[in-house]
């Protein structure tokens, strides 16, 4: 018996020493084989990269079909386990009678994903010294765009359409309250309403920070300054449209550093045309947009895919993580796709490593050359 006692004292001192070990110098990672790191998005940390979920509900671009929930959640399990925390949404995610699939999916998958967790604690002993995965750092972190639909023309339904989106959700608080597009070319006096709104989820307790997106350096300035007089309402993350395909402005990024936030690049593979999966004898399918869109934008674009193709083969890597690497280089925080596990996987391979500066360039110079970018959100602003 004492035998056995000292046995387990001894298997219990090493597991502490090696856990400690862990804490102290970083040396040893046990039980934690995260990839994507954290980032300052104005007042909290977001992970490095996120996950969009447009596609989540959507039959028209993507073809979505609920039959493929379990996939998608395999690709939702397996970035979590990498780090990501960022889980890009909208309240407006999701076609016709799927309006708001996206959210209700990000609830369902985050408690299955922990009831999973907490079911499996047994598989790894260390568990109790040091492993953290169960932290805040952790924690998911769901940003919510909230349309401006006609109808939301007071500040008290943009607080009503937080709610809702929380009951989809069934958490109680947002990480980050966005609007999805500012009214401002088309309907200003709205986009009153909606920054009063945006400030008073955050001073009802609904979201840990506030956001925009679509919004250019002048607007964001504009909302910047009002969500100052509102008693320094915090802005975690401005987004936009920001990919090599994309017509791009080093002023947004400035913008963004002034206003105290993280630019969130979306859609940085081009909604897939810089997959270099696609070429004129091999579209998407008929009467998806996409089809005739990538039609146009692939003859001007061979110049800019071959780089990228020669660059992914130089770096072993994918053309998609080449592209998203790029938008890592250019201090933004990427959020694309992931419906199947294959393209989560290949996703998490644009993290952990860097492209050089030369390619960078060489990549930047190319898509400089563009003979036409991709169209740009008609809700952008100036």
């Amino acid at each position: 018996m004492s035998a056995q006692v000292s046995t387990r004292a001894i298997i219990l001192l090493l597991c502490f020493f090696l856990s400690t070990i862990t804490i102290v110098s970083g040396l040893v990672n046990i039980g934690n084989n995260n990839k994507v790191g954290r980032v300052k998005a104005g007042p909290i940390d977001i992970s490095a990269i996120g996950c969009g979920t447009w596609s989540w509900g959507n039959r028209l671009l993507w073809d979505y079909d609920p039959s493929q929930d379990e996939e998608i959640y395999r690709a939702y399990k397996v970035q979590r386990n990498a780090g990501i925390t960022l889980f890009d949404t909208g309240d407006s995610y999701g076609t016709f009678d799927l309006n708001g699939r996206a959210e209700i999916l990000l609830g369902q998958f985050e408690r299955r994903y922990l009831e999973e967790k907490s079911n499996n604690k047994s598989q790894n002993m260390f568990d109790l010294f040091g492993n953290n995965e169960n932290s805040s750092s952790n924690k998911q972190q769901v940003a919510t765009k909230l349309a401006p639909y006609p109808w939301r023309i007071t500040r008290g339904s943009l607080v009503n359409a937080a709610k809702a989106s929380l009951k989809r959700l069934e958490q109680d608080k947002l990480c980050v309250a966005q609007t999805h597009w500012s009214t401002a070319n088309y309907q200003p006096l709205q986009e009153g309403a909606l920054w009063e709104g945006l400030a008073d989820i955050y001073d009802e307790g609904l979201c840990e920070a506030v956001g925009v997106s679509n919004y250019g350096p002048q607007q964001l300035y504009k909302f910047s300054e009002r969500m100052k007089e509102r008693d320094d309402i915090p802005i975690a993350v401005a987004q936009v449209q920001y990919s090599l395909m994309t017509a791009r402005n080093n002023e947004i990024l400035e913008s963004a550093d002034n206003a105290g936030c993280r630019l969130i690049s979306y859609s940085p593979l081009c909604l897939g045309l810089l997959t270099c999966k696609y070429d004129l004898d091999n579209l998407p399918r008929a009467g998806n947009p996409r089809r005739q869109l990538f039609r146009e934008l692939l003859p001007g674009a061979k110049p800019l895919l071959g780089t990228l193709k020669a660059i992914a083969k130089e770096q072993r890597k994918t053309p998609s993580q080449v592209a998203i690497n790029w938008t890592i280089q250019k201090r933004t925080v990427p959020i694309f796709g992931a419906r199947t596990l294959q393209q989560a996987e290949e996703n998490l391979g644009a993290v952990g490593w860097s492209l050089s500066n030369e390619e960078v360039m060489e990549l930047d110079i190319a898509s400089s050359k563009l003979e036409k970018n991709m169209i740009e959100n008609i809700f952008a602003t100036r």
